[in-house]
């Protein structure tokens, strides 16, 4: 049996994290970015749905499972880094308790990271925020009044956060 080499990347991994409002783009741009080769996706909607199926019902529900799902991937995402592995983690990047969560891995793993930031207008995605609950395909489906509740805490990037930050703008 020949052991593979410890290495086998030319580059080292990086964590991409995407920061935008609900239908800005981000689950798009997530599954773009991981075509990129040694790179993951990880989608908290996906995961959320398949561990809590039809248990959010709320917006609290949602952070609670949210919280809790976060918890639960540190670790593993922190490996996948440590092994070269690049990581899109597709959760919202939208506050800096959400971004410190995030600092912290790659920190850790000693990774690159880069913040992709959608800079989308509110009109533009309460259109696609339409448009994606009447396709029904989205695991979760958002009113216009939970867009405006949720967008009520988002707070976009700061330079003083220090996060290479790729800013997206849209519309």
């Amino acid at each position: 049996m020949q052991l593979l080499p410890t290495s086998t990347h030319d580059c080292p991994a990086t964590l991409h994290l995407v920061c935008g409002k609900i239908g800005a783009g981000k689950s798009t741009l997530s599954r773009q970015l991981s075509m990129q080769p040694r790179t993951a996706l990880i989608c908290e909607d996906t995961w959320l749905a398949a561990l809590y199926p039809g248990q959010i019902t709320s917006v609290a529900d949602y952070l609670r499972n949210a919280a809790a799902l976060r918890g639960i991937l540190t670790d593993h995402v922190c490996c996948l880094l440590q092994a070269g592995v690049s990581v899109v983690l597709d959760f919202p990047s939208n506050t800096p308790a959400s971004r410190a969560w995030a600092r912290q891995i790659f920190v850790r793993a000693g990774a690159a990271h880069r913040l992709h930031f959608l800079d989308v207008p509110d009109e533009v995605c309460k259109a696609r925020l339409r448009a994606r609950n009447a396709a029904g395909a989205h695991p979760f489906q958002a009113t216009e009044a939970e867009f405006e509740r949720i967008t009520r805490h988002f707070v976009a990037p700061a330079e003083e956060e220090g996060f290479d930050v790729i800013h997206l703008p849209g519309g």
